[in-house]
């Protein structure tokens, strides 16, 4: 992992964008097994100081990588994670590392591909034919190892109950629990531009304040299900 490839790599990105300098990356790799990560984000560090990134990130590393990192003097500004009421693996190892280093959480798999919405709610089953887009075939399968449909709906009912009392949406809920988490900076919500965009809908969310008996509410449901950390393993894992 050569400094000439990692600077191609960025020119790329920069000519594309057409600016001198990229607000943020976020870095990716697959096989841990192959350490020449070290390498490229000890040149991505080096580009930063010479004002080509202005902040460096990660995607989907774990914490005992993100932990290699930082001991290795790589600035790591955030981590882009899965995190939602039904994935709540960065709670186990992550949030804290991550707390206390400094670094925010990025999350993604909020609302489940959409899955976390009123369309759900009280429907059967979905087949894999009924699930239109692979944002939902995915979520789908978190749901199944998570605790299955019938819980699932129970999670929909609570979160139903919560959103009608503060005059909000299922959606609104998922995302407002997750912006509260300790370390998370923001959620990315997937947009179908001209298909299902919901901007109006999200951004009722800021609105929101989710008090100790709506959390009580949600908790007894959470703790029927199964431990994801245990079954996939910490943040990115399902990717490798």
């Amino acid at each position: 992992m050569s400094r000439q490839t990692v600077e191609g790599a960025i020119a790329v990105s920069l000519r594309r964008m057409r600016v001198e300098c990229l607000d943020l990356l976020q870095f990716h790799w697959w096989d841990y097994r192959d350490t020449r990560y070290l390498d490229a984000l000890k040149h991505l560090a080096n580009l930063r100081q010479e004002g080509r990134i202005r902040h460096l990130a990660l995607t989907n590393f774990d914490t005992e990588r993100l932990g290699i990192i930082i001991d290795a003097g790589i600035p790591i500004v955030s981590n882009q994670v899965q995190y939602s009421l039904v994935d709540r693996r960065p709670e186990a190892k992550m949030a804290a590392f991550c707390h206390e280093h400094g670094i925010a959480l990025l999350t993604y798999g909020t609302l489940l591909g959409g899955l976390f919405s009123e369309k759900y709610l009280g429907s059967a089953e979905p087949g894999r034919g009924e699930l239109t887009t692979a944002s939902l075939q995915k979520y789908k399968n978190m749901i199944d190892a998570w605790g299955g449909w019938p819980l699932f709906q129970e999670l929909l009912g609570v979160l139903k109950s919560i959103a009608d009392k503060h005059g909000a949406s299922i959606a609104n809920i998922g995302t407002r629990y997750v912006l509260d988490r300790p370390a998370v900076a923001g959620v990315i919500i997937g947009a179908r531009l001209g298909i299902a965009e919901h901007i109006a809908g999200n951004a009722r969310t800021f609105d929101i304040a989710l008090d100790a008996d709506d959390v009580a509410a949600i908790e007894p449901v959470l703790a029927r299900s199964h431990d994801l950390m245990q079954l996939i393993g910490d943040c990115g894992d399902e990717y490798r």
